[in-house]
């Protein structure tokens, strides 16, 4: 025969200490959207479009059918050896980037640093550099972006011996940036305030011991 089975439910602000640990915990596991990190993707495509980095693209298969394009970008973290953001594309000169990632991140140095680290490059040769980046190896960081430079000179000039370097590092740095902007995203969204808040919004119940009830 059914038995009905009384259980005390609590709200998370009614859990002892240990408890809504224990709650805030099963929020951190279930409870975060798995594309959370979308809108740090969104803004990142649109510094490298101000750059003059043309991200690579895949299509993904929607829901609802049909596909769209996905951009190549790939990281892995947050707390182990090799962990990490890295991407996929073509970089070229884009005129007016220095000015232009001021204007859309006016107070981020690491970014005005990056862009005005690759004008000063494509200046000393002219504008013509033209750059490959691959993924390659297992892990996602930005040793994992095999870079290849090139001048596309009409007369065949090299470009300046230290060009593939002075390229290299800030398309580099690009990716540790965007890996600090990833870190930090996931580490508000998984707060104490943050998780907080959207257990009480969404009226989550838990047992004393804070397993998740209904």
């Amino acid at each position: 025969m059914p038995e009905i089975v009384e259980t005390t439910v609590y709200r998370l602000d009614e859990l002892s200490d240990a408890a809504k640990e224990r709650a805030r915990a099963w929020y951190r596991e279930a409870g975060i959207d798995h594309d959370w990190f979308e809108f740090v993707f969104d803004d990142f495509e649109r510094i490298c479009a101000i750059l003059g980095v043309e991200l690579r693209t895949v299509p993904v298969r929607l829901y609802g059918g049909g596909t769209r394009q996905q951009p190549c970008i790939y990281f892995s973290g947050f707390w182990n050896q090799g962990d990490g953001a890295c991407f996929e594309g073509r970089y070229h000169h884009a005129r007016g980037a220095a000015r232009r990632i001021r204007d859309h991140a006016p107070d981020d140095a690491d970014l005005h640093r990056i862009a005005d680290a690759l004008q000063a490059v494509q200046r000393r040769n002219f504008y013509q550099l033209r750059v490959s980046i691959t993924h390659r190896d297992r892990y996602y960081h930005e040793y994992c972006m095999a870079i290849a430079v090139e001048r596309d000179s009409p007369t065949w000039q090299d470009m300046t011996a230290d060009a593939e370097d002075l390229v290299i590092e800030p398309l580099r740095d690009l990716a540790r940036w965007l890996y600090r902007q990833l870190e930090r995203e996931y580490n508000y969204l998984t707060s104490d305030e943050v998780i907080d808040e959207a257990i009480l919004a969404n009226g989550y119940t838990f047992t004393g011991s804070g397993r998740r009830f209904g």
